[in-house]
Order: C-alpha cells, then structure tokens, then sequence
C-alpha cells in the first residue's frame, strides 16, 4: 500500500497548482489507496476531493455492472482522467481529512483526523486561530495545539535551518521533546526532498533527527501540482502572491518539475533506503479511518413547549391555513397540505420548517417584508406557514420533485428581506442559536476571464496598456483559439508573440482557479450541537459576522441545511409603498390580500410601461412585453423565467412567442411530453421541465436527472453540462424521438447552464413584479417616492423615476429646507390629492445625521442662509451643498444668492449669543448684485448637486439647435431668392 499524505491544493491560495479533484483522479490512476489534501490552515478543499472520490467509485461500479452485464473483462477508468482509454485504475483511493497546521513559534505540522473526535478538534483549532485573526488569516502558536489535540495524528515538518543545530538545552530538539512525550505514538517526522541535488544529505540529517527524537518517519513527495506539466502555473501563482514578475522570482519559482505527485516506483525510487518511511506512511493511512462520510449533520430540533417538532409542524401548518383560507380551504388544498406534512415527516424534514419558519416570523414581527422562494418555498405547508405569499395552486409543482425519499438531502427555501434591514435578520439568527452553531457559507471566487488576464498579464511582465486592451475587448474570448487570434489582431496585438502567445495559454489554464474565499449572500448553517465541531469558523470582513469555510457546493455534497437569508431591493420599496397607503389612503395591502388579476395593470404592463417595476424594467423586458401582452398572473411567470440568459441561448423565446401569437402550430413529439410542456406551449422554459424532459424523453434515471440539475447549477464554475450529450441523444433515439428534436432540446437544456430558472423562483418573483405594478398602477407617486427612499437599486436613476412619475401626473416639488425631510414624503396638493417632495437624501454628499438636525431645528421655519446655520448648528460645507442643490427657493432666494451667503459663514465664525443686533450696532454687508443664472445652468447645477432635476430637460434647451428646419419652409426661401 502506498499513500501520499502532504499535498498542496490550490486552496493554498496562490501556491498549489492543482485542483484537489486532478489530485484524487491522478491518484486514482496511479493506483493509490489514500491521499490527504493537506492545506495550509484550512480545510477548504477537501470536500472537492471527497467528491470526486465520490464520483470516480460511482462511475467505476457503472463500469463494473455494464462489463458484468456484457461479459466484458478489463479494469474501468472514469471519465475525465488525463489517460487512454485503456488505462487501468487499479483502485480508488481513500482521503484523509488533514490540514497542515502553520505556527507562529514553531515548525508547521500536519494534522489528521483520525477519529469523529479528531475532526472536532481539528476544527475547533483552526477555528481558534481564525477567530483571532481578521478574514482570510489565521494565527496558531504551539500551545493550542495542546487545547486540541484529541484524535489528532500529527507529522511534524522538520525546519531546514534548526536540522544541524546542536542537541542541548537551547536546541530544536530539545524544544521538540515536549510534543513527543505529550503526543506519544500519534507524532511522525516528515521525509521529503527538496529537489535540489543535496537530497541524500538532507535525508540522512532527517533521519538523525528522527533516531534522536524516537519518532517514525512518514515520506511524502509534498506535491504541489498532479502533474509536471504545471510547473510553469506554480510560478505564476508564486509571482501573483509575492506581487513579483516571474522572470524575477529568484528563490521563489521551482527549480524544476520534481514536486508532483509521483506515482508509485516514482515514490519507491525516490526513497530507496528509507522502505520503512514508506512503509510507516501505509500504516498510518491505514489507521486514520475517519472519513467525511461519517459527518453526521443534525438539524437544530426546534423543539418548543413540550411540543415536539412534528407536533409543532403541523399544528401551525393547520393554523395558517384558517389564516390563509378564513372561509374554509378547498379539499383539493386539504389533502395537499396532509400529503405535504406526511412526507414531511417520513424524510424528518420537520425542523427545516420550522427554521425557515422561525425566521420568517422574526422578521414579520419586526415589520420587514419578506417572501419565500425555491424549490420547497411553493408548497401549501410553506403557503400556511407564512414563509411565502404565492398560492400554491399557481404552479405545477410536484412536492415530491423537490422533497424526495429518493434524494437524502434537505429541500431548498431562499427568504428574500428587505435589504436594508436584513441585517437585523441576521443579528437574530446568531443570537438565537449562538455564533457557535450559526454561520455564513463561504463563496469560492474563481478565476475569470478579466481577473485572470490582468493577474496573469502582470505576472508575465505584460505592459499596462495590453493588459487593459486584452482585458477589455477579450471578455468573450474562450470559444475558439481562432476567434481569439483573430481579435486579438483587431486590437493591434500579435497573437503569435511567444510571450503573449505564453499568456494566454496560462490564462486558460488558470481559469476555474481558486483565488480567495469570500462570504456567500446569505446562506446559513445551523447546527443542533457546535458548529465549529463540523467545520471550521472564521471572521468575515463585515463586522460581526462570521463563516465557514465550505461554499454551497460543499454544502449540497455533505447533505448540509443551508437556510438562504438573502435581500432584496424591491421588498424596500413594497413596504415602503404599503406603509404609505396606509398612512395617506388607509390601505393596508399585503402581498397576500393584493386585487388579484387588475385588468388596469395588464394593460399598463403591455404598453411596456415598467419603469422601476421589478424584473420587468430591462430594455429586453420593455421590448418584450408588448409582445407577450400578459394577461394573467401564470404569464408573468414566464415572463420572469423566458427573458435569461438560458431561454435566449436556447433558442426558446422566437418559438414561444410565434406559437402564442398563433403564427406556429402548438405540437409536441409525445403525449408524455406534452404534459410536461404543455402550459409553456412545448418550449421548455424552467428547469424542472429540462429534468423532466432528460427523464421521460431521454430515460434518465432520478438519479441521472439530479446530477443533470446540479450540472445545471454549478455550469458557469465547472462547465460539464455537455458530459450529459451521448448518454441524452441515445435514450431520444432509442424511445423514437427525432434527432432533430433531441439536438434542439439539448441545446436547450445547454442554454440553462449559463442561466436557466426554476418555475417555483419565476412565480415567487412574479408575485413581486404583480405587487409592484400594481402599486405603480394605482398609486404612481407612492411608487415613485418608495423607489427614491429604497435607493440604490434597480435599472433607473433618481432622474429617470422622478421624470416617469411625472409623466403620470404626479406632481414633483423640490428639495426645500424648510418642508423636505431625509426621506421623500407625500404632502397635500392642495386640490385634495398628493404631491411628491423630494427629501434631502437626493443631494448628493449629504448625511442623514445633517438632516435631521436641520428638520429638528426648523420649527415655524428658517428665514435665511445664517438662520440655518445659527438654528441647526449645520456646518458650513452642509450649507454649501444645500445651496448648491437650491433648497433656499422657498425663501424666495436664489442658488446664487444662498451660494453668496453660505460661502461668508467661516468654520472659524463663532455661533452668536443673539442672532439679531439688540442695539443697532452691527455692521452690515452691503447687498450684492448677483446675476441671474440661465436656465441651462439651473439645470447642470441640479445634476451637479441631485442627478436629476425638475427644470427642462437637457435635449429640450438644444431642440432649436437639433430640430432640422421644415422642409417647406426651406423650399419657399429657394424660389424667393
């Protein structure tokens, strides 16, 4: 048996050239039993390897039952190994969960779980070290490891520059026999070369070390790279890291291609005269048997008032739906609501549910809008819980598509809040489980087309001004070499120049790279017992916030609950918007007691009349909607569904819209499929008809079609939907469809791979674009007020809404020092309706703390520049910028004359006693005669000082200068002269 037990990934940010899924399949090829992925303070990346380990034992028993099947003999090999056809994979090997531990005032080592305990500990360590650090570090000393060292095994790295140093009390190994003593039999001394000629030397130096300090030696090739041939990569990460060029790393670059993972008379060769480190390496493999198949995930129980989870489940589902149905539910609902909760039980989802539903209750309690969607979101139990608002008898879901017995891995519900309060939604979440069982994922940021251009260019010691060209015009450049050629030649660059031509090649080879982790938008674990027991936890670089280490991917592969705390800009502005119908109609509207189905906002929404009304606003859904022409609400479904990415690479919008329109025949290849597509007219347009379509067109198994999903899921990371082709055009083939129809609906399920959406997310957002058009519809000034107050966010600037509100009547009045508050508010027309005044929060610089001290002070209102100043004790940049933005217009001052009065109080000016001179005795200034500004530079002064103004529009001071002259007018002048 042999193993290797010190490799290096590329979650060793910027200094492995591997991923940990090359390792494991090479390892696989090369006959290994186990690896350990080894980075430094972290497990990141190991559950990659697990994965891939995974996946190679499934395809190698698929292998294993077709041969048995056909009578055929001869070993397997999975599919993407770097090998023949023919290259025998003599078994699969087995990961070790390790870190490699790097101390502060000690050699490093490297640490094995060896035991579920070992796990916890080793997390628990690494925990502490992050904790202690800011994002992205870590910092151990020796003395933690003696906090946490239960069922670790530990190798210890010997230093090069201590190796020689005597032995006595002020020696290396002196400092070391410490650890042996603490760590007896769970403690190695690593054997590995340096690659630099002097390795026998360096050899024997180890195994001195190790005689003397009784421990076993563990040979390792410590790679850094699956194979040699990404020698050159390793220094161009080198260089990236140290911010060098690489024709100037010196000591930092490789001295050569040694450090890989070798295979196995590789390794015998290299450790000729050291079998027993070889063979103490396979002991220790063999003894390590923890694996993280073993992680057991426990859900917290939520467990309430002697009730237990199931109980509790069912008796608030049973409560919403008197709540949801006040005149009694129809049967058809009943029976789906106890189905739901039976299933439910079987699979002891139960404390999913009421997680998602605690949360969700938080946050209804608080007021903060909220709204459920995903896969489980659209179901009558999430209906009566209140986690969403969308009737579970507007789809087609199947409750069983997403909450499977066949799939042992928790359902999917993403809450969408308000996204200026979601953080209260998340400060909750860690006080109520404790951040010892609550944290953020990690999101994996990847090397991309830009990114990876200008890194690498700089690294290879490119010119700015080519990284920029490349950078700019070569975004799209991954299709073909040729077209890349070709391009890069349109820019001036000559794509055969050997190092631009190196470049590249690096930049391809480096994309899909890891380069540091980030914190995900919003998906939180929650753990019943300790979080950093399961996974390590770090700090975010927001504060107070903390994650893990794993990103979703990794979730999904451990079978880990991820409850999906996202924000929101239009939840903002909703309940802004409902908050001010209440207040200035007496309306209160929720997005569940809505008018269902207005004619009026149809009619509205097919005159492409969208403009800040939410997924609908685009210029794309602007030019489509009047040919959609939605009538009802399954419409905005696919109007929010058909307008991605997916469905126009598809090829699937033309289709649909002609067979709407009546201009195309409505067919479909079968009746089974038909059923499937029917209420999209035969054109696939949501995700789970893609999987249907793959399972009764193409036979997939369930199985099959969920790895396809996946596929679907993870495409722009890892690019493996087209793995699926043969396997999908053979079962088309072999159930009669035409391979036409097959090519095309592949190329359609291809097309969801850059972006396809499922129908549960396209009718939860559908629900918003219909509340949000609707407010628009009826109430545009309201809507145009909670989009102002909900900035940033959505497609338009300020000067965009406050023109489309004026459009519709609405009347507009300006920031005004004496009536506008931070936010904008509705105010009394005076002819029994309401105006919109803009709120100091449009001038461009201003805080709202400046605000509120100038509304707080105002009382009957100011009479001049100084009066604000004296009053509100606002200092004189604030002025200025009041000034600027004219807010003086109601105190019938000009912006010139405020600019001339702001600009004579001094920050040195001392604040008057008295405001008025009691005695007559004061001085004065002389009025200055100022004079008018044009209306063109009214209006540049507005965009200046709000990006937006209420004056004329820009275009319409230069009409006279851009409307050509009448045609006739010219020809009577002609034969005048």
């Amino acid at each position: 048996m042999v193993a290797e037990l010190c490799i290096t990934s590329n979650f060793t940010f910027l200094t492995g050239a591997s991923h940990p899924e090359e390792y494991m399949r090479r390892a696989a090829l090369d006959g290994y039993e186990a690896i350990a992925v080894t980075d430094d303070n972290t497990v990141a990346g190991i559950v990659r390897a697990h994965t891939e380990a995974r996946e190679i034992a499934r395809q190698v028993k698929e292998r294993q039952q077709f041969d048995a099947s056909h009578g055929l003999i001869g070993p397997p090999a999975p599919k993407g190994c770097p090998s023949a056809p023919s290259a025998a994979i003599l078994n699969i090997p087995r990961l070790l969960p390790a870190a490699r531990l790097i101390f502060s005032d000690a050699p490093p080592m490297t640490a094995f779980a060896a035991t579920r305990q070992g796990w916890a500990s080793l997390c628990r360590l690494l925990s502490k070290g992050r904790l202690r650090a800011e994002k992205g570090a870590c910092i151990l000393s020796l003395t933690d490891i003696f906090d946490h060292s239960e069922g670790l095994d530990l190798i210890l790295h010997p230093d090069p520059q201590t190796l020689h140093l005597p032995r006595g009390a002020g020696g290396w190994s002196q400092h070391m026999k410490r650890l042996t003593r603490r760590f007896a039999g769970r403690m190695y001394l690593l054997l590995s070369p340096r690659y630099d000629g002097l390795d026998d030397a360096h050899f024997r130096a180890i195994s001195d070390t190790a005689d003397h300090l009784g421990l076993p030696l563990i040979a390792s090739a410590s790679p850094r790279m699956h194979h040699g041939r990404r020698r050159r990569l390793a220094d161009v990460l080198s260089a990236i890291r140290t911010g060098k060029r690489v024709d100037a790393l010196g000591r930092d670059a490789l001295a050569n291609g040694e450090q890989r993972l070798r295979n196995i008379p590789e390794m015998q060769r290299l450790f000729r005269g050291y079998e027993g480190a070889l063979d103490n390496t396979a002991k220790l493999a063999a003894k390590i048997t923890f694996s993280l198949d073993s992680l057991r995930y426990e859900y917290p129980s939520e467990v309430a008032q002697g009730e237990t989870a199931a109980q509790r489940l069912s008796r608030l589902a049973h409560e919403g739906l008197r709540w949801r149905y006040p005149y009694g539910a129809p049967e058809r609902v009943k029976g789906m609501l106890a189905h739901e909760l039976d299933l439910i039980s079987r699979l002891k989802y139960e404390p999913y549910f009421l997680t998602v539903r605690d949360i969700v209750h938080f946050a209804r309690g608080r007021d903060i809008l909220c709204q459920g969607r995903g896969s489980a979101a659209n179901s009558v139990a999430c209906y009566c819980l209140g986690v969403t608002s969308v009737s579970p008898e507007v789809g087609t879901m199947v409750f069983e598509r997403f909450v499977s017995e066949a799939r042992d891995e928790p359902p999917d519900i993403d809450v969408d809040f308000e996204h200026e309060r979601r953080e209260e939604v998340i400060q909750h979440i860690y006080e109520r489980y404790g951040r010892h069982r609550a944290g953020l994922c990690a999101t994996v940021i990847h090397y991309r087309g830009k990114r990876a251009i200008r890194e690498v260019g700089r690294a290879m010691g490119l010119s700015d001004d080519t990284i920029s060209a490349l950078s700019s015009q070569l975004w799209g450049f991954f299709s073909t070499d040729a077209v890349q050629d070709e391009r890069m030649r349109e820019i001036g660059l000559d794509p055969n120049d050997r190092r631009l031509k190196q470049t590249m090649e690096l930049v391809h080879e480096i994309i899909g790279f890891p380069r540091h982790l980030s914190q995900h938008v919003g998906g939180f674990i929650i753990t019943e017992g300790r979080l950093d027991e399961l996974v390590p936890i770090e700090n975010a670089t927001m504060e107070d916030r903390t994650v893990i280490c794993w990103d979703k991917d990794d979730i999904d592969s451990l079978g880990i609950l991820k409850v999906d705390v996202l924000s929101l800009g239009m939840l903002t502005c909703i309940r802004k918007a409902f908050d001010l119908m209440a207040r200035h109609y007496g309306e209160q509207y929720t997005l569940a007691n809505l008018p269902q189905e207005d004619p009026k906002v149809y009619d509205m929404l097919c005159k492409a009349d969208s403009i800040g009304v939410f997924q609908v606003e685009s210029r794309a859904q602007m030019n489509f909607l009047p040919r959609m022409k939605p009538r009802n609400f399954y419409d905005l479904v696919i109007e929010v569904a058909i307008i991605r990415p997916g469905p126009i690479q598809g090829d699937m919008v033309h289709p649909f819209i002609r067979r709407r329109n009546g201009e195309e025949k409505v067919s479909f290849p079968s009746d089974a499929l038909g059923e499937v597509l029917g209420k999209t007219l035969g054109v696939p347009l949501f995700q789970e008809q893609a999987m249907q379509i793959a399972i009764i067109g193409a036979g997939f198994s369930a199985e099959e079609a969920d790895r396809l999903r996946r596929s679907l899921a993870t495409f722009k990371k890892h690019g493996n939907v087209s793995e699926f082709h043969d396997r999908f055009m053979r079962g088309m083939k072999k159930n009669g469809y035409d391979e036409d129809f097959a090519a095309r609906c592949f190329s359609q399920i291809e097309g969801f791979g850059s972006y396809g959406f499922p129908e549960s997310h396209a009718a939860s957002f559908a629900l918003l674009v219909y509340a949000s058009a609707w407010i628009k519809c009826h109430h545009p000034g309201l809507f145009a007020c909670a989009l102002l107050n909900s900035q940033p966010m959505g497609f338009y600037a300020p000067a965009q809404i406050v023109r489309d509100a004026r459009e519709h009547g609405v009347e507009v009045r300006p920031v005004c020092v004496n009536e506008s508050y931070w936010d904008n508010v509705m105010e009394p027309d005076g002819r029994g309706g309401w105006a919109l005044r803009l709120g100091f929060r449009q001038i461009k610089g201003l805080r709202e703390e400046d605000a509120a001290w100038i509304t707080a002070a105002r009382g009957n209102g100011y009479l001049s520049v100084e009066d604000v100043w004296r009053r509100a004790g606002t200092a004189p940049p604030v002025l200025l910028r009041l000034a600027e933005a004219d807010t003086f217009l109601g105190l019938r001052m000009s912006r010139r004359e405020a600019l001339w009065q702001a600009r004579a109080i001094h920050s040195e000016k001392p604040l008057p006693l008295f405001a008025g001179d009691m005695d007559g005795e004061g001085i004065v200034e002389p009025a200055a005669m100022l004079p008018e500004m044009s209306e063109g530079e009214q209006v540049v002064e507005d965009y200046v000082a709000m990006r937006l103004t209420l004056r004329s529009h820009p275009v319409a001071l230069l009409r006279h200068v851009l409307t050509p002259e009448p045609e006739n007018t010219v020809a009577g002048a002609t034969r005048g002269r």
